[in-house]
């Protein structure tokens, strides 16, 4: 029988995923359908009742819900439960079991732009939503130095530099004060929506007093290159866009549906043919 999976988020039209993993099941002779799901917030329990129903085989997970999708799993893999949001479902006989690929996805793609290891790199992170959480954590584990992170309603920035702490060296910072000290980090990395299409001329923090060297990373990959690493470019920065973390955490996600190797380079043309790129 012809298995489903798909994607569930608030607004969903814009995904890629459908057209990276369909690509990647046909590739491998997997018989199987990915489809986008738009669920509002307010409908995410009936959602997830409709996938032990309908018996969707496995789920990615999106903006809003990747926190919020955790109460109405039945396991949560405990990297996903350290990090705090969970962005794959795992369906075995109507049990949902939630993963995290974001983080290990965004360190793959990172790792090899990096000027040196993550050991001597101070980090600045521009958020602290469900994406920071999997990124901040990661970088984290990984061994990254100090960790700041700026976010518009400091609560939640506080709050995800007290969960990285027991790891690294973290604070939370203000959008001005992280502004104002902008010199003293090697790598700074956009975890928000801002400057993604159509908003492509908006930018999360002004650049102008970036390093010579720094690492700017933009979790964005439409458009492939915004306004604000066409700044961070332009100041002599390395950039990095979302496009390499989008595919390893796809990637990463069918492997743990299917058991087999994701055909990653077919996932990485079919996504730049779609973008344009």
């Amino acid at each position: 029988m012809k298995q489903v999976y798909g994607v569930i988020g608030h607004p969903i039209s814009h995904s890629l995923s459908p057209l990276m993993h369909q690509a990647a099941f046909n590739e491998l002779n997997i018989d199987a359908s990915y489809l986008a799901f738009d669920v509002h917030e307010n409908r995410l329990k009936e959602a997830m009742d409709g996938v032990r129903g309908l018996g969707i085989s496995g789920l990615n997970v999106t903006i809003p819900h990747k926190v919020n999708v955790m109460e109405y799993l039945d396991n949560i893999d405990p990297l996903a439960q350290r990090i705090g949001a969970v962005n794959t479902v795992v369906n075995r006989d109507g049990k949902l079991t939630g993963y995290n690929t974001d983080g290990e996805g965004y360190i793959q793609a990172l790792l090899p732009v990096l000027p040196k290891t993550l050991n001597k790199m101070r980090v600045l992170i521009l958020g602290a939503g469900g994406a920071a959480k999997g990124v901040a954590m990661t970088l984290g584990m990984t061994g990254a130095k100090e960790l700041y992170i700026a976010n518009r309603t400091i609560q939640r920035a506080e709050q995800l530099a007290e969960e990285c702490s027991s790891l690294t060296n973290a604070a939370a910072i203000s959008i001005q004060l992280a502004q104002a000290r902008l010199t003293e980090f090697d790598l700074i990395v956009n975890t928000t929506s801002i400057g993604m299409t159509p908003h492509v001329d908006q930018m999360p923090l002004s650049l102008e007093m970036i390093a010579r060297g720094v690492v700017v990373s933009d979790l964005i990959y439409t458009p492939s290159k915004t306004r604000w690493l066409r700044e961070a470019e332009r100041k002599g920065a390395t950039i990095q866009n979302g496009l390499g973390m989008f595919i390893n955490q796809g990637a990463l996600a069918f492997e743990k549906w299917t058991g087999q190797d994701a055909p990653r380079e077919l996932m990485k043309k079919t996504v730049v043919e779609n973008l344009g790129g």
